[in-house]
């Protein structure tokens, strides 16, 4: 199960595979344009695992494709109106615009987001998202923040859903496309226990 593609200067790519035994994956991938000043990346991770997991995700991914220009905190509202009827996801949203270069994010739940760039002693995770608790269709905080970070030509976003295991970010190949790298982690981190995803974005600069 694999997409990638470009958004303006910024190279996506996302690989993901279901629970062993299962025939749909709970976790679901999330990148659109936003007009063409901005691209919107994220993951929506269906609670459990199965059809009901990823009717969840899709659901999710669906509200965000459709209002997409909200700021990533009324998206995730929005995304928790849309998603009370099933059985709720964790969810992280980033939002990058090219004219600031700056990236902000916000999540609930176990989806993880980190900025990562290479320092002179190798792969370094610049900023994390700060993650809220709760399950996005069923109970989030009545305040959501969204913080913001800035993001410079190379600089590469990796966010993993729970089915993968921490420190994936270790020992990947940084130069290697976007692509490569999501199935690296895949490959190497992935748990048996749950369906897993991983999506990376790399900002090459600004668009021309």
């Amino acid at each position: 199960m694999r997409r990638q593609g470009w958004i303006g200067p910024i190279e996506w790519a996302a690989a993901r595979r279901p629970l062993p035994g299962e025939e749909v994956c709970g976790d679901f991938p999330i990148a659109v344009e936003v007009g063409r000043t901005a691209a919107l990346f994220g993951v929506a991770d269906g609670l459990g695992h199965g059809t009901a997991a990823e009717t969840a995700a899709v659901r999710a991914a669906e509200v965000v494709d459709r209002c997409r220009t909200e700021p990533p905190d009324v998206l995730l509202q929005l995304c928790h109106r849309g998603l009370a009827d099933t059985r709720g996801a964790a969810i992280t949203l980033s939002r990058i615009d090219f004219e600031t270069r700056t990236l902000s994010w916000i999540g609930i739940g176990n989806v993880t987001a980190d900025l990562v760039t290479k320092g002179p002693d190798g792969v370094q995770i610049r900023a994390s998202a700060l993650l809220a608790g709760g399950i996005v269709g069923y109970r989030i905080p009545h305040a959501l923040a969204t913080h913001q970070v800035s993001i410079g030509p190379g600089d590469l976003l990796v966010i993993a859903t729970d089915g993968i295991l921490e420190d994936h970010v270790a020992g990947m190949d940084f130069a290697a496309p976007a692509m490569a790298i999501a199935e690296h982690i895949l490959n190497a981190y992935s748990r048996e226990s749950d369906d897993a995803l991983v999506l990376t974005a790399r900002y090459r600069g600004a668009s021309s």
